[in-house]
C-alpha cells in the first residue's frame, strides 16, 4: 500500500528544510500539523524517519533512503507541470499524425523540418496508410489526427462519419495515363470501346477508381479490366506505365514531370476531372492542443505554397 502522499510532501519539507518549524512555514501549516504527519507516515512505514539530538533534528537511514525516492519523484512532478504549463504557451511535445502514403512521404517531412525551426521543443510521429487503418487509429486515439483521402471508394469510418469531425483540406487530381509508346500504339484515337479492351495497373484488384474515371468522362463503367500489373505503391505503378505495360490512374502531381516531357500521356474522355479531397480528421470533441493547432495552420499555409495542390477553402463542408 504506497504511504499519504501529503505525508510524503511534508517529509520532503521536513528533511529539506532539517526542521520542523520552517517545514511548517513552507506548507503553511501548524508545527504540530507537522509533527503529526511524521507521526502518522512513521506508522505507516513501520520505521523511524528522524531522530533529535540536542534538539536538532536528525533523518535515520530510512529516511535518506525514502528521501531518495521521493526527491526524485518530486523533481520529475516539478519538470512535468513545468512543461504541461508551457504547452499552454508554446507548441511542445510529441504530435502523432497519420497520412496518405504518397502524400505523406511527398510533403509532410520537409514541413514538418521547418515547423521545427521554429518550435524546436516539438517531435513527430508519422504513419503512412490507406483511409481505413488512418481512420481506425484515430478512432482508438493511436493518432492525434491524420490527413486522408476521402473518396467515397476509399472511405469505411469506424463509427460512422459523425465520430469525427473533418475538414477537407486540399483536392489532388488523378490523371488516366500510359506511356508515350503504348498511347501511340494502342490509345490514339480509341473510345470507350477499345478502351476497356486494354491493359491496366492497379493499386488495387479492385477497379472503383477506372470505373470512377470511366463514368465521369463516358458515363458508364466497365464491370471488369485487364489489370496485368497491381501495385500498393505509386513509385512501381508509376515505373510500370513508363515500361509500356499499360494504362493507370494516378495522381498528376506525382507525375507532373513527366507528362511535361511527354514520356507518359494523360488520357482524356472529356474536360471533367476526377478528383480527390485530402481532409484533416480528428475524433470529434477532443480537446485540441496548442501544437495541434499551430501545426494545422502551418500545415495549410505551407500546402497553399504547393502549386501542384489546390487549397480548399476553410468554409467548404466535407
Amino acid at each position: 500500500m504506497l504511504p499519504d502522499f501529503n505525508r510524503l510532501k511534508v517529509f520532503y519539507h521536513v528533511y529539506t528544510e532539517q526542521s520542523t518549524t520552517r517545514a511548517a512555514k513552507a506548507l503553511h501549516i501548524t508545527q504540530s500539523g507537522v509533527s503529526q504527519h511524521i507521526k502518522k507516515l512513521e506508522n505507516e512505514v513501520q520505521v523511524a524517519l528522524f531522530t533529535r539530538v540536542n534538539r536538532k533534528l536528525i533523518p535515520t537511514a530510512a529516511a535518506h533512503k525514502l528521501y531518495a525516492i521521493v526527491s526524485a519523484f518530486m523533481m520529475q512532478l516539478e519538470n512535468g507541470v513545468r512543461d504541461i504549463n508551457e504547452s499552454f504557451e508554446m507548441p511542445s511535445g510529441e504530435l502523432r499524425i497519420g497520412a496518405p502514403s504518397e502524400f505523406g512521404k511527398t510533403y509532410l517531412p520537409g514541413i514538418m523540418a521547418s515547423f521545427r525551426r521554429q518550435y524546436p521543443n516539438v517531435s513527430f510521429y508519422l504513419e503512412l496508410g490507406d483511409p481505413n487503418v488512418l481512420f481506425e487509429k484515430v478512432s482508438q486515439a493511436e493518432l492525434d489526427f491524420a490527413y486522408i483521402d476521402i473518396l467515397p471508394i476509399f472511405t469505411n469510418t469506424p463509427g460512422g462519419e459523425t465520430t469525427y469531425t473533418i475538414h477537407p483540406i486540399v483536392k489532388e487530381q488523378f490523371v488516366c495515363a500510359c506511356s508515350q509508346t503504348y498511347y501511340n500504339a494502342h490509345v490514339l484515337g480509341a473510345g470507350y470501346d477499345e478502351l476497356i479492351q486494354l491493359q491496366y495497373i492497379g493499386y488495387k484488384k479492385d477497379i472503383a477508381l477506372f470505373r470512377s474515371w470511366f463514368k465521369l468522362h463516358f458515363d458508364t463503367a466497365p464491370s471488369s479490366l485487364d489489370m496485368v500489373f497491381v501495385a500498393d505503391n505509386a513509385g512501381a505503378i508509376i515505373a510500370a506505365i513508363e515500361q509500356d505495360m499499360g494504362i493507370g490512374v494516378i495522381v498528376s502531381h506525382l507525375v507532373s514531370d513527366q507528362i511535361a516531357d511527354k514520356t507518359i500521356v494523360p488520357i482524356t474522355g472529356s474536360d471533367r476531372k476526377l478528383e480527390n479531397t485530402i481532409a484533416c480528421v480528428q475524433f470529434r470533441n477532443k480537446a485540441e492542443t496548442l501544437t495541434e493547432r499551430c501545426f494545422k495552420e502551418h500545415m495549410r499555409h505551407e500546402l497553399g505554397s504547393i502549386s501542384q495542390l489546390k487549397l480548399i477553402d476553410r468554409d467548404v463542408p466535407a
